[in-house]
């Protein structure tokens, strides 16, 4: 399968993070973001078809965004990535908006930046495909610093690359600009948003990020002076800013609910014998299996720590199992129910394993009842 043209960056263990550009951009858009954003993130930043290195026929006449959002899917899934965080601008941030309404399992928060609900109808952009399918880019790109940037900036690069996209390529996304509308559907948005606008943005100006944000539960808005509509060129650091604040919020959430399934005594134990040889994998231990996999609202902490038990004890973790038997107990689970789930792996995982998960749970519990 022909995959859109990407760039990764960071460790491949890290929490992903996709980042999605503006119409006739690459990914050099994100060059003094994406760099930083990878200490803490595996960031995946890809490039539009006939934009960057992505083949043009990747799309056509009629495209949707609804069919770049299956591109952007085929391509985690080629990467082995399941769910991700994501952030994107203009056509990339309508991107991420589609993926929230209809694809909210495979999001874990979302960034949307100089983007809207709605590109102002459609007729702008059907003429302007028109105009670019019967004379090509050049006049679009002559004038693109004005469309892009405030105060006379320019970023050279991104200049040149709206110059060199694929006409054909640039005007099916026009399509598929002149046929998003998701104004009906923002209430259905529930992973965490944050709403980036440029104050001097001319095409998505901040009443269009802020009717995302007032549509959008508990979403965040952030206004930033100067900006323009490619704000993560012109104004890097705001930008670098607020989306580590965001993104960051996974290893807090994650924190929280380890506190509240395992306890705070035990959490204070593994803090204070972390080393900076260990501080990375306590750090994913709380962004991925506690700020992602627990936080999952599919199954309920009871469900989760019946399965755990069961797969403690099918790999004879039994050091592990009894902290998870604490879990379970303030998971709300009964010692009887925790016994019908160790009996349960007595058949599946064996007699022997059950005979020592037994022994575990049995002192745990006893202690639990120990004034």
């Amino acid at each position: 399968m022909t995959l859109l043209n990407h760039r990764a960056e960071g460790s491949s263990s890290a929490s992903p993070l996709l980042l999605g550009p503006s119409l006739g951009t690459s990914y050099a858009l994100w060059d003094e973001v994406a760099p930083e954003l990878s200490v803490t993130h595996r960031v995946v930043r890809w490039d539009l078809p006939g934009h960057g290195g992505s083949p043009a026929g990747l799309i056509g006449a009629g495209a949707t965004v609804a069919d770049l959002a299956g591109l952007v899917l085929a391509l985690a899934d080629s990467l082995g990535i399941e769910r991700f965080a994501y952030a994107g601008v203009s056509l990339g941030g309508a991107v991420g908006l589609h993926l929230a309404v209809h694809h909210p399992q495979r999001l874990s928060s979302l960034a949307v930046i100089c983007s809207s609900a709605h590109f102002n109808g459609s007729t702008p952009w059907e003429e302007r495909a028109a105009l670019v399918r019967s004379e090509g880019l050049a006049r679009l790109a002559d004038n693109a610093d004005a469309r892009w940037f405030a105060g006379g900036f320019s970023v050279p690069r991104l200049v040149q690359d709206h110059r060199d996209a694929d006409p054909d390529a640039y005007a099916a996304c026009c399509d598929a600009l002149a046929a998003f509308d998701l104004r009906d559907r923002l209430t259905e948005i529930a992973v965490p948003a944050l709403l980036i606008a440029g104050r001097e943005d001319p095409a998505t100006p901040p009443a269009h990020l802020r009717e995302i944000a007032d549509a959008v539960p508990g979403a965040t808005l952030v206004e930033l002076p100067g900006a323009s509509h490619l704000a993560p060129a012109q104004c890097p650091e705001a930008v670098l800013t607020a989306l580590r604040a965001h993104f960051g919020q996974e290893a807090r959430r994650g924190m929280a609910v380890r506190r509240e399934v395992l306890g705070d005594a035990h959490v204070d134990r593994a803090q204070d014998r972390q080393t900076p040889f260990t501080a990375r994998f306590q750090d994913f231990i709380s962004r991925y299996a506690w700020g992602e996999i627990w936080t999952d609202p599919t199954l309920s902490r009871r469900e989760r720590s019946m399965i755990t038990l069961t797969a403690l004890v099918a790999h004879g973790h039994y050091d592990e199992l009894a902290m998870h038997v604490r879990a379970a107990r303030r998971n709300g689970l009964t010692p009887e129910e925790i016994g019908a789930v160790l009996l349960q792996t007595a058949v599946y995982c064996g007699v022997p394993a059950a005979n020592s998960a037994f022994a575990t749970a049995q002192r745990v519990l006893a202690e639990e009842d120990t004034p």
